[in-house]
């Protein structure tokens, strides 16, 4: 083991996409932050299939970890990688990112500019020609854009691209294993953080490239989950502040349907704007689907599904 104080510790949980894996792995290992200063932990949320064939290869280039846990959900495995990490950050990717050879250090001059907050870096579509992920790439954009207006004042990042103080994760409690699918845990996490007193603060230069592979059925789910995830994270918050239920206000859906004319492309404006509006129905229907679901369970429904 390096006996050599880290900086960061890397953890990516994974599921079943040891194609993605590799490249995320192949881009982390081209940082150009020295690798001496870093780890990588991988946890395994019990994929079918063992994944030390893909991770072998980099066991060389890396200070690389691998864990496997029974299949529980992405928060589960990003608290199981927390608390084996050993850097004085913690730093969240996903399995289907590739960050840019400069997002170490860019992170590390945020870290140290902000030592106590949260870092929420930038997400970039990288598949471009796929409408369905460009516009759920879109409304991500729209989403830093709305509750984060002031760098050093955000309220919300996505777990794809974050970094925090490790001690101060821990002390908050880590990831809410309660969420049902993968959506709604890492808003949750920003408010409980920001409950607790620490601050978010947006570095654009830390950048990802996000593949996430859409056709429409897929877009039709991942915004279903969404909104079942959004019904958790509303229904947890309203627990913990002892207020009731809000939701956003009519004006967020009316400026979300219009951000593809300020954002997009001239020829893609309209279909953007559609799926846009699909991805709403979506989030609605999926939204009271979940509290119609958890008026059936007994307390503290939040049961973790099977994938990521």
């Amino acid at each position: 083991m390096n006996s050599k104080a880290l900086d960061f510790s890397i953890v990516i949980p994974t599921y079943n996409r040891p194609e993605r894996l590799a490249n995320c792995l192949a881009a982390i290992a081209q940082q150009d932050y020295a690798p001496e200063l870093f780890e990588v932990i991988v946890v395994d949320d019990g994929s079918p299939t063992s994944l030390e064939g893909v991770v072998q290869p980099f066991y060389d280039r890396l200070q690389l970890t691998l864990l496997r846990q029974d299949n529980a959900g992405p928060a589960h495995a990003r608290n199981a990688g927390a608390a084996r990490a050993r850097g004085r950050f913690l730093v969240f990717t996903d399995d289907d990112c590739t960050p840019a050879t400069t997002w170490l250090s860019a992170l590390a001059v945020a870290c140290n500019a902000h030592p106590q907050s949260l870092i929420g870096g930038q997400t970039l579509n990288a598949l471009p020609n796929n409408l369905y992920s460009t516009a759920s790439q879109l409304l991500i954009d729209y989403l830093y854009h709305y509750y984060n207006q002031a760098a050093t004042t955000a309220t919300f990042f996505a777990s794809n691209n974050f970094a925090m103080p490790t001690e101060p994760f821990r002390a908050v409690g880590g990831f809410d294993t309660r969420f049902p699918l993968a959506a709604g845990e890492d808003r949750e996490f920003c408010d409980r953080w920001r409950y607790h007193g620490y601050d978010l603060v947006y570095a654009p230069t830390a950048q990802i490239y996000h593949a996430h592979h859409l056709d429409l059925v897929r877009f039709w789910r991942q915004h279903f989950n969404y909104g079942r995830g959004a019904f958790c994270f509303h229904q947890i918050r309203a627990q913990r502040t002892t207020q009731s239920i809000r939701v956003e206000p009519l004006t967020f859906y009316l400026r979300l349907l219009t951000f593809p004319f300020v954002r997009a492309d001239w020829p893609t404006v309209f279909p953007l704007a559609g799926l846009l509006l699909l991805s709403q129905v979506a989030n609605v229907a999926g939204f009271f689907w979940e509290r119609s679901r958890s008026q059936s369970l007994p307390p503290h429904p939040f049961v973790v599904d099977s994938g990521n």
